[in-house]
């Protein structure tokens, strides 16, 4: 019986290294494939060509899968008219190298232990020139020394190896997902049936919408003055809290409806954000604490509540301009880190995409974005709550609640949305609207209405792939910028 002919191992570049491979592994894998075609189901959705430390091992591999795609027998015999006119093959001998390779039988019991051994070998090559390429740019001194994106370049390459073949854990079978069903309908019975997610710290919000679902991403747009990052920041602020106090109550991290949560403020800086949650929990009025006009006893307050949240899961990055891909791997790694649960993006326009250009590429550059904040929702596990600006058109119409037509680049955010929510105020246009004071009869009317919707703001779900649509009435309480509940038998406007 003739030998297999050795092969030459295969040396990293410059440096004489020898790279981590078993080309006998290889070797035998492919001659298993070609001897029982029914083995490349167990390992096709891992093992890729590129995996191969010799790349005429990979050819042939992905020869295998092709005719096996087509329903055709991968054997020697029909792989032959592929590799006639090889070079690399005619080096081996020929296509009866293919032959030669089938002649070890033994090879079919362990098949599936060589393609995870080739895998892993793939993998530490890959780090080796991950590590040389990180090497080699913190050398180069020719080019502009940006040191800190090298460290996210790097990051993300990291990131994709760690992160590679796991599209195995992506199959699961159905039991596996009615018992993830199961969970989530417990979670919401033991809740008081309507919080399945994690906490919006809004009960008509969280009826609504069932809480923030893992993986899904949730728009919240608005128009200027609206109150849309107050709301975010509210959100942001209570499913942290919950957390805080889920874990103290002694509830498994995995049951609780709270979770870490990671801020993305591309607007406003992260001192502006902690002033916010600071001036909600402490009861003193946003703008006086901004301008420093809080009495002793509101700085004492100030002070309390700032202590009692020093060990809040609330992780602010305000990093301007940030890109889709840097913004990904920074969520990565703060996953990684911290184990949130929950991603808020202010806003999603002032993200960048990987694509230049003018304005006749912001449509594409936005579909990007938001594919890759779904994408991003998908892949960690959690949801993403992105903010988003609305067009001029919500100014020109009598009725000012937005549509989901309103939506800037709106085909591509609405498509990739499992909720849009938008959020309305009727008492800040009513305030636009106010008639000369000394039309009395006109001015009382307007006071009128002025009181009743003093205060008033509505959540409109607009789309929800798990749920009907419909709007949330809240209350908005404008000095501590802080979104509450609506008190049973407030007024409520007709919107119809």
């Amino acid at each position: 019986m003739a030998s297999v002919p050795p092969l030459k191992l295969v040396e990293s570049p410059g440096d004489g290294l020898q790279l981590p491979q078993n080309l006998e592994a290889e070797q035998a894998l492919l001659g298993a494939l070609m001897i029982d075609n029914r083995l490349v189901e167990d390992v096709m959705v891992r093992l890729r060509a590129e995996h191969f430390a010799e790349s005429l091992h990979g050819r042939i591999y992905d020869a295998i899968l092709k005719l096996h795609d087509r329903n055709m027998a991968a054997t020697p015999v029909t792989l032959k008219p592929l590799f006639d006119a090889d070079p690399a093959m005619a080096e081996v001998g020929g296509p009866a190298y293919l032959a030669m390779l089938t002649q070890n039988g033994s090879a079919l019991l362990a098949a599936r232990d060589f393609a995870s051994q080739i895998y892993d070998l793939a993998l530490l090559r890959e780090l080796i020139r991950v590590g040389r390429d990180m090497a080699a740019g913190a050398a180069d001194t020719s080019r502009d020394v940006a040191p800190l994106e090298q460290i996210e370049s790097a990051e993300m390459a990291l990131y994709k190896v760690a992160e590679a073949g796991e599209v195995s854990g992506s199959v699961k079978t159905f039991v596996q997902a009615a018992r993830a069903a199961v969970d989530m309908a417990d979670r919401a019975m033991k809740s008081g049936g309507h919080l399945s997610g994690y906490t919006t710290g809004l009960t008509a919000l969280n009826e609504k919408i069932g809480g923030l679902h893992k993986s899904d991403l949730l728009i919240l747009a608005g128009r200027p003055a609206m109150g849309k990052t107050s709301l975010a920041t509210n959100i942001a602020f209570s499913c942290a809290q919950r957390y805080v106090q889920d874990i103290a109550r002694g509830v498994d991290p995995e049951k609780t409806s709270g979770a870490p949560v990671a801020f993305f403020s591309l607007e406003m800086s992260s001192d502006q954000l902690a002033t916010r949650v600071l001036a909600e929990q402490s009861q003193v009025n946003s703008e006086a604490l901004r301008m420093g006009k809080i009495s002793h006893e509101e700085f004492t307050r100030l002070a309390r509540a700032s202590a009692d949240l020093s060990s809040l899961p609330l992780y602010i990055d305000d990093t301007p301009g940030l890109s889709i891909a840097a913004m990904r791997t920074r969520a990565r790694r703060l996953k990684r880190q911290h184990k949130i649960g929950l991603i808020v993006v202010d806003y999603l326009q002032l993200l960048t995409g990987s694509r230049s250009g003018g304005s006749e590429n912001r449509v594409q550059e936005i579909s990007e974005i938001t594919r890759g904040l779904k994408t991003l929702a998908k892949e960690l596990q959690v949801p993403v709550l992105a903010l988003s600006q609305l067009s001029r058109a919500v100014e020109s119409r009598d009725d000012k609640r937005p549509q989901l037509a309103d939506l800037r680049e709106s085909g591509t955010i609405e498509q990739d949305a499992d909720i849009v929510m938008f959020v309305y105020r009727d008492e800040y246009y009513h305030a636009l609207k106010q008639p000369d004071p000394e039309d009395a009869e006109k001015h009382m009317k307007w006071r009128e209405k002025a009181e009743k919707i003093f205060g008033l703001a509505e959540v409109i779900v607009a789309k929800q792939r798990h749920g009907a649509t419909g709007t949330v009435p809240l209350t908005f309480i404008k000095q501590y910028t802080k979104f509450a509940d609506r008190a049973e038998g407030d007024y409520m406007p007709d919107t119809d």
